[in-house]
């Protein structure tokens, strides 16, 4: 049997590492213009099924024979499976991901005021399932909408739960936030269904705000699990019957594609062993080591020390941001960082976007006895003093110490 995904553009897809850990069937990448896609729904390329994504899901929604209650409401399929006579018929399990991506992260939107941001297929999805699980009242926020980025804040004060369906904040664009929610004071929780990176900086502030968040990862993982019932024929699954095992499997693979997704970041105090021990689980992991030290005097041509002795520390922490911006929101990568990266509140995004952080705690003890002649904050600031002012960063922003 042949299966795929179905797109315009698909260089990173995950959906063939997704599907494979559910189901043994072939499952390609089908990267198609138009006029193509419009050919596969007149039976050229011979599938048995198939996912779609970006820009297609309304298109196929048109082309396709037969529709699930869900699909033609919401005028769009993601998954689509041939027909005996002919023809195709299409469901949309991005209702099914992303009902489990909410109730996974324990939010609740029964009788809640909720806004999704943006207008396009993915929010007609999301509305569905939020209308499926109760909502009490469901508001859209767009660009030109009634309701918009300018007056949101006072037409929809009263909002408790947002869902960002943009993708503002996706990578490699990721400094931007779809709105701030700091201005709304009823807020319980933010659900982000972007998945790259990891934490958004929409969700970055919905947790700092101590609010319940939930990531796209989840809802990307759970859509195919439902897609692969589909394709091989089994019954499908609402979520709230979801059985233990059934939910297990789909949360073994949520974790997996996530470690697999994240960066190993190490921080910690200068000579803690960052680049010693980064290189050493590259090696053991098979991913590619990057030391930001390096990466600053191969962008501009100076190791960090002559930058701080030439140009001072606030021009070097200044290029260092620039230098995490560019290699941090990456993925997969084993990464040591400079000391006193934690220093510049900035950073502290970009290390917690795409990151698993790690601290390499050192005793004060083992600090004192490494060698400064390289290093002119250690040598003209004492090592205690420096200790006292990082460690408390260290400790707020790491994941696991070691």
């Amino acid at each position: 049997m042949k299966f795929g995904v179905l797109g315009k553009s698909l260089p990173h897809t995950y959906s063939p590492q997704i599907h494979k850990e559910f189901a043994d069937y072939e499952y390609t990448i089908l990267e198609r213009t138009e006029e193509q896609v419009r050919a596969i729904f007149e039976g050229a390329e011979n599938l048995d099924g198939f996912n779609v994504t970006i820009p297609y899901k309304k298109l196929a929604a048109s082309l396709c024979k037969e529709l699930s209650p869900a699909a033609k409401e919401i005028s769009a399929v993601n998954t689509v499976v041939a027909l005996p006579g002919g023809g195709f018929s299409g469901d949309n399990t991005d209702v099914f991901g992303f009902t489990f991506m909410l109730t996974n992260a324990g939010i609740d939107v029964a009788g809640k005021n909720c806004l999704i941001l943006g207008t396009g297929g993915a929010s007609a999805a999301v509305n569905y399932a939020l209308k499926q699980m109760g909502a009490g009242s469901i508001n859209f926020c767009s660009r030109t909408g009634q309701i918009n980025y300018e007056n949101v804040y006072q037409v929809a004060a009263g909002t408790q739960i947002i869902i960002n369906t943009t993708p503002v904040g996706m990578f490699p664009e990721i400094d931007n936030s779809p709105i701030d929610l700091l201005q709304f004071k009823n807020l319980e929780a933010a659900a982000d269904i972007v998945y790259n990176p990891s934490r958004t900086k929409f969700l970055q502030q919905a947790q700092e705000l101590g609010l319940k968040t939930a990531g796209g990862l989840s809802m990307l993982v759970a859509q195919a699990w439902q897609a692969s019932r589909i394709f091989k024929v089994e019954k499908t699954v609402v979520p709230e019957a979801l059985e233990g095992p059934q939910q297990e499997e789909i949360n073994t693979v949520i974790e997996k594609l996530q470690n697999q997704m994240l960066n190993i970041t190490l921080i910690g105090m200068p000579g803690s062993g960052k680049t010693t021990l980064g290189k050493k689980i590259a090696k053991e992991q098979n991913r590619k080591f990057i030391d930001l030290d390096d990466a600053f005097k191969k962008e501009y041509g100076i190791t960090p020390a002559q930058c701080i002795t030439q140009k001072g520390e606030d021009e070097f922490r200044r290029m260092e941001t620039q230098i995490a911006k560019k290699i941090l929101p990456q993925s997969g990568l084993v990464i040591a960082t400079g000391g006193g990266i934690v220093t510049r509140k900035e950073n502290w995004f970009y290390l917690r976007a795409n990151s698993k952080i790690i601290y390499l705690e050192r005793p004060l003890e083992f600090l004192l006895k490494q060698d400064t002649s390289n290093r002119p904050l250690s040598q003209n600031n004492k090592i205690e003093e420096l200790y006292k002012e990082r460690v408390p960063l260290y400790e707020m922003l790491c994941d696991e110490r070691y």
